[in-house]
């Protein structure tokens, strides 16, 4: 359930509190969750009120512990920030919860729908340097002893294909023909089995950041380095789901199979990738265009232009994964 805006100054004031915030929390967007741009004693930081009704608190905990763990181990995502009374989570009443995450400063790598700036060159290299990224927090997170308690969503096969897929029924989006519908539908048969020929072979399997959108890559141009961001929708599934997400918005590229080549490559350097998995991350970019379809409904009108986008990209994906 999303908050009006100034539903949400208000419960940022309150929030803001609770992490002895030394000024007035400011709106920087209204989406999935509302953030906001507040200062605290140690410095800047972004405040967080997580969408009531889609994360539960033991969920919300559990990533935020998992940032705060990979930022432990030296790894450029967010560290999470403890309240003043040690939680990494508060409710500030009504069903709302907040948190707060160190602020990265910098440039997103880019934005939906908006051609990828610099030169080919340039762009491989940064897709590179993402794949290499991906792969070390894949590696830190085997690491990782997870809390008892931990509990994320599941990307798995039936999250993404199943019955009722977390992010909604796609085949079922009410922008789509009969006719797209249908071949939706057998795409979705399809990838099923694919998945689960892929997981009785081997598929790696864990926990992942499963929204590597250009938004949510930071850039620091001064240190050729970069900070993922926005682990709202992690959750264990198959590890080649994160690098289907980063290339999910590149099937309009010029350069988009030289920026697979190059994200492959750099995540290959830290983690091996057998050739059996490099087949297999056009089905996972395809399976992310899907996702994404889903995600719409619900979330803007059928009539939406975005939604009509997302199904085209969708539709497009699967020929070029090359399903029967």
């Amino acid at each position: 359930m999303s908050l009006t805006d100034l539903q949400a100054q208000a419960f940022a004031a309150l929030a803001a509190a609770r992490w002895g915030a030394a000024s007035t929390p400011k709106l920087i967007k209204n989406r999935e969750n509302a953030v906001f741009d507040v200062t605290l004693p140690h410095g800047r930081a972004a405040l967080r009120l997580h969408r009531r009704g889609y994360q539960s608190a033991t969920a919300i905990r559990s990533e935020l512990w998992w940032c705060e763990a990979l930022a432990t181990a030296g790894l450029p995502v967010p560290t999470a920030i403890r309240a003043l009374n040690g939680e990494l989570l508060a409710d500030i009443g009504a069903g709302q919860l907040a948190s707060v995450i160190d602020w990265v400063d910098g440039t997103i790598l880019g934005q939906a729908e908006i051609p990828l700036s610099g030169s080919v060159e340039q762009q491989c290299a940064r897709y590179a340097a993402l794949g290499a990224l991906i792969a070390r927090i894949h590696a830190a997170t085997v690491a990782l002893n997870l809390p008892p308690d931990f509990d994320r969503p599941r990307w798995d096969i039936d999250g993404l294909v199943g019955a009722n897929p977390l992010w909604g029924r796609f085949w079922d989006h009410p922008v789509l023909s009969q006719a797209e519908a249908t071949t939706l539908r057998q795409v979705a048969q399809h990838c099923h089995g694919m998945l689960t020929q892929y997981a009785t072979g081997g598929g790696d399997v864990g926990l992942i950041h499963a929204d590597l959108l250009r938004e949510n890559v930071i850039l620091h141009p001064d240190s050729n380095t970069m900070t993922l961001i926005d682990f709202d929708d992690s959750g264990f599934g198959f590890r080649l789901f994160d690098l289907g997400t980063a290339l999910s918005q590149n099937l309009y590229e010029p350069a988009r199979d030289a920026l697979a080549a190059a994200l492959i490559q750099g995540y290959g350097a830290h983690r091996a990738l057998s050739a059996r998995d490099i087949a297999m991350v056009p089905v996972f970019t395809l399976l992310r265009c899907l996702a994404s379809l889903g995600w719409t409904m619900g979330r803007m009108p059928a009539d939406h232009p975005r939604a009509r986008h997302y199904a085209d990209r969708a539709i497009m994906a699967a020929g070029l994964a090359k399903l029967p």
